[in-house]
């Protein structure tokens, strides 16, 4: 091949058709599967494809389709361990099964996800998954006028013709409520942000509850962002006295910061004096500065439910809608006392 040539505009199917001798509709029955081409105006169609480098345009399969095979990721808060770790997941899953990711940062600005969404309408994307943050309604009613189907990770929206996919955040909160009454906390708390996302909220208020079952009063924190630092101020504040002797940390940055405070600020022996259980199962949890006990949110489970559904809405557009909860599942560490020794690390 020439340099002009190496340094040229992409190669065209009609130079490709040029080169093999053939139509140029020969060129797009060769790359479309299904199509029918005979096999000797296939192999030189492939073998020019070869020697001039050619790439089929799927921007402009998908002008003639009038649907692609581009999946748009949607989000606000990839800086965070656990939705960095759904993205990677999801991803490279989608790549495997031969979808393409379209990924758009709202980088914290939700207010901007309704503009941020309809660029990916512009694109015919197959499915759109928007992986935190609230979209607008009337921007999920446009993707849905569009026959696009909107999949939710962890943020119920009633009222609209979507799928859903979220963790049984309730579930955890009281299962976290549980396993500090019975490690024989007493005064508990519980510490959150000022998000008040629904998985946040659907933790704290389920945690509160079961305690309040039991007769056990929760001091609760809802300051700041989901973050470190948070979880820090936290400690600081409510650690102040030694009143609580169990603390329940609805994300695992907000425990770490929790933690750390609580031992090096506050002078709290943990699990002896502080029983700490967390949420999410970062991979920071597992450092041997924390082996925090902590609830994993089912990552892999999470993805392939999600993938499954973009599946069915491509084969099945009518499939009913539907609310997918999954569990989450405890993972024994070292910051509940008595937790380990009953039970085992993971």
């Amino acid at each position: 091949m020439s340099q002009e040539r190496l340094r040229g505009p992409f190669v065209t199917a009609a130079d490709i058709a040029e080169h093999a001798g053939v139509s140029r509709s020969a060129v797009s029955r060769t790359f479309t599967p299904g199509a029918s081409v005979s096999s000797a105006v296939r192999a030189r169609v492939l073998e020019a494809a070869g020697q001039l480098g050619y790439r089929v345009n799927r921007l402009a399969q998908s002008l003639t389709n009038a649907r692609s095979n581009i999946v748009g990721l949607v989000g606000t808060d990839f800086h965070q361990p656990f939705h960095a770790e759904c993205l990677a997941t999801l991803s490279a899953t989608l790549l495997a099964d031969g979808f393409q990711c379209m990924l758009l940062n709202a980088a914290n600005a939700e207010s901007d996800m309704g503009a941020i969404i309809e660029r990916v309408l512009d694109y015919r994307v197959c499915a759109i998954v928007v992986m935190n943050g609230t979209p607008p309604s009337h921007i999920v009613k446009e993707c849905l006028d569009n026959g696009v189907p909107v999949i939710l990770v962890n943020k119920p929206m009633p009222g609209f013709a979507v799928d859903t996919v979220v963790t049984d955040h309730a579930g955890g909160g009281r299962a976290a409520a549980d396993r500090l009454l019975a490690a024989g906390c007493r005064r508990l708390a519980v510490v959150s942000s000022g998000a008040r996302t629904a998985s946040l909220v659907g933790r704290l208020e389920a945690f509160r509850d079961r305690a309040a079952e039991a007769g056990v009063c929760v001091r609760v924190w809802e300051e700041g962002p989901t973050d470190y630092g948070a979880g820090r101020e936290a400690a600081l504040t409510m650690l102040a006295d030694d009143a609580i002797d169990g603390a329940f940390c609805v994300t695992d940055l907000l425990a770490l910061g929790f933690l750390d405070a609580a031992r090096l600020d506050r002078g709290r022996r943990v699990p002896d004096d502080l029983s700490v259980i967390g949420f999410d199962d970062i991979p920071q949890a597992a450092w041997n500065a924390y082996q925090l006990t902590t609830f994993r949110q089912p990552v892999r489970l999470l993805t392939n439910q999600v993938m499954q559904v973009i599946r069915q809405r491509a084969e099945n557009p009518a499939t009913p809608h539907a609310v997918f909860t999954l569990p989450a599942g405890l993972v024994v560490r070292m910051t509940v006392r008595g937790l380990a020794a009953q039970e085992g690390k993971p």
